[in-house]
């Protein structure tokens, strides 16, 4: 297809700008064409709703701005949004989620000192951590990337209980969309149907010439790197790589369906992640100030570390996995989440027994491969700033969206 005949899509790439601005709070504070209907919303059943429960200790943190004062105010928040979503207020849910989903699948984040992905790039002989996620540096030695991708290919790790969390809000009806900065495909492999899954920073599913953008067979690629080979692409031999996304590439063109999910949504779920790399940082502050906003994390992150939160901002901080195990008892949930985690272990099971470990994947493992790994590239002040367990460390790579349609093409 002739790329001057595709409609024109927005580009987006990372850059170290600082944050893009709240637009459901500036649409607040000015008349507008939109003014009218914002205080409509505010007089909605859900804000009633919001209104006579806990709201997250806003008293508290206007009292006492300290951090412990913050993270004791988010303990009302998970029953709040746990009785919305019991009441039928929350049928467009919008997850955004990042690398602490996949650390309790034993893959480690990117910035955690001493664990992450960053903490342990030495012998790869890099000028600096993020090159071996940036494009031009790739496209002058490719090896760096190609010997850590070895470890990064999926395969190795399953699916853990927040990945089968957000599935269950798909099999109840809830999930509008999850957007996810990982490339690990472990949201793929717990069953989220692709029409529900927006890979921001692509995967490994897919690979492509780097300069011109030909198509290349995923699997062939796979093979030549595992195989310490530089796969060539047949048209301009220049170096093919996975579909992962670097700093410097466009995100896919499925990332802009962002702007009609977030505008629809009813409850916002924001998951292991930093937010610190954009454009995918700024997202969270495209639904309507109305919105409950849900941060489940490690640390307070975004607007979450503002004080006060907004009236709709809720967060429940610690341990990811088992903040979701009590938000899922919460919904009483329970029985369901069993039941489909044991049923789709079974059902992909023939394909783990099918498919052993490579040595190097193996070892890898052990030592925890990198996580749902990543790869987003443009920072909201600063590199992704990773947690492990909770907190993402903002998938890095790049915007990839232009690089992707020419493989469609």
């Amino acid at each position: 297809m002739n790329r001057s005949s595709q409609p024109p899509v927005p580009r987006v790439t990372r850059s170290a700008a600082g944050r893009l601005t709240e637009p459901a709070e500036r649409l607040d504070s000015g008349p507008g064409p939109y003014g009218k209907q914002r205080r409509k919303q505010t007089d909605s059943a859900l804000a009633q709703d919001l209104s006579q429960m806990s709201m997250s200790g806003q008293d508290t943190l206007n009292n006492s701005p300290s951090a412990s004062a913050v993270k004791s105010s988010s303990r009302g928040g998970l029953a709040s949004v746990a009785r919305l979503v019991k009441l039928g207020r929350c049928k467009n849910v919008v997850v955004v989620a990042g690398a602490g989903v996949s650390t309790a699948s034993g893959i480690p984040d990117f910035r955690t000192p001493g664990t992450g992905l960053y903490a342990n790039l030495e012998k790869y002989n890099i000028p600096y951590p993020e090159a071996i996620f940036n494009i031009d540096y790739f496209s002058n030695d490719p090896q760096p990337f190609f010997s850590l991708a070895k470890a990064l290919y999926p395969g190795s790790h399953r699916p853990n209980y927040i990945h089968y969390f957000i599935r269950m809000l798909h099999n109840k009806g809830l999930l509008l969309r999850v957007y996810t900065q990982n490339i690990d495909g472990l949201e793929k492999l717990c069953g989220i149907p692709d029409d529900k899954l927006v890979e921001a920073h692509g995967s490994f599913a897919t690979a492509a010439c780097h300069l011109c953008y030909t198509a290349y067979p995923a699997e062939d690629a796979k093979q030549a790197i595992m195989n310490d080979k530089v796969p060539i692409c047949t048209f301009c031999a220049a170096t093919v790589k996975p579909d992962v996304v670097f700093f410097g590439e466009d995100l896919p063109q499925k990332y802009f369906l962002n702007t009609q999910d977030f505008p629809k949504a009813d409850l916002l779920i924001i998951m292991g992640t930093s937010l610190q790399i954009e454009p995918f940082a700024s997202l969270v502050n495209t639904v309507r100030s109305t919105v409950p906003r849900l941060l489940l994390n490690r640390n307070a992150v975004g607007p979450f570390e503002k004080v006060p939160l907004r009236r709709a901002d809720h967060m429940e901080l610690g341990d990811l996995e088992e903040t979701v195990r009590r938000f899922a008892e919460m919904l009483g949930w329970n029985d369901d989440m069993e039941e489909l985690m044991r049923s789709q272990e079974t059902l992909s099971l023939p394909t783990l027994i099918s498919s052993p470990l490579s040595v190097d994947q193996t070892s890898c493992q052990s030592k925890g491969a990198p996580a749902g790994t990543e790869t987003s590239r443009s920072r909201a002040g600063g590199q992704r700033g990773a947690s492990s367990g909770s907190e993402e460390t903002d998938s890095e790579t790049d915007s990839k969206s232009s690089a992707s349609s020419s493989q469609s093409t």
